[in-house]
């Protein structure tokens, strides 16, 4: 059972309780080591968000991106400053590493091996770099950061399907000088929404890592509820997807 990833469509999403859901399915994930991986898919509003390498943003710098009409969070993963919004695809993987024995680095590889493999199907060629991510050219289309604590994985990626990429102007994305952001829609010139990429993550997240993925069961989701009534009370599973 534990080598299933159960699909959690929570569609779009606050970033702030984003971050809650990460934190109880991971604490459930601890404590019940049997319970499937879970792939929570969402859709931001406008947010910045630092990592754990990124330089001090200073009160100043935070009030300024707030004026964008983002929102702004310091956060515990890895990686360095960037932006989460609307026609990008971010999936938090919530896995026990050590059930399918991947140190962290490998299990950034296969995320990044994913990405690769997603834009192959849309026939771009994407590759990785000295910088963690995924790059198409000087220009990233997925940025990566992710934690584990106990061997239990939050945060995850961010993949530019339709994003509007002048929110990337106002930092220098991840931190890199002189590199650019982009898009599946910018690179096929044409318009791609989420809901054609998700499958085709799906099948190749489940080629790559080797885990069957699986709609998300009622009596998983009815367990993780009774662990955090007050949290989830405000999601759903808001669509039935498969790796296609």
């Amino acid at each position: 059972m534990n080598k299933l990833v159960a699909i959690f469509n929570v569609g779009k999403v606050a970033y702030g309780p984003s971050l809650k859901l990460q934190a109880a399915l991971a604490n459930y994930h601890r404590q019940h080591e049997d319970t499937p991986g879970t792939l929570l898919v969402v859709e931001h509003p406008p947010v910045y968000t630092t990592g754990i390498r990124t330089k001090p943003y200073s009160i100043k710098d935070e009030e300024i991106l707030k004026q964008t009409g983002a929102e702004f969070y310091r956060t515990n993963r890895g990686g360095l400053i960037t932006f989460h919004g609307p026609g990008q695809l971010v999936v938090y993987p919530i896995l026990n590493l050590k059930h399918f024995n991947l140190g962290l680095r490998n299990y950034v590889s296969n995320i990044e091996q994913t990405v690769i493999q997603i834009c192959k199907d849309f026939n771009l060629k994407a590759e990785t770099s000295a910088h963690t991510g995924v790059w198409i050219g000087d220009n990233k289309i997925c940025a990566i950061g992710v934690h584990a604590s106990r061997y239990v994985t939050t945060h995850g990626l961010a993949l530019n399907v339709c994003t509007d990429l002048t929110w990337f102007e106002h930092i220098v994305p991840c931190g890199i000088e002189g590199k650019g952001v982009t898009s599946l829609t910018k690179e096929l010139k044409r318009h791609v929404n989420i809901e054609e990429v998700i499958p085709v993550f799906l099948r190749n997240f489940t080629h790559v890592f080797k885990y069957p993925c699986v709609d998300i069961s009622d009596e998983i989701y009815k367990k993780i509820e009774n662990y955090d009534e007050t949290l989830l009370d405000n999601f759903s599973v808001t669509s039935r997807i498969s790796p296609g």
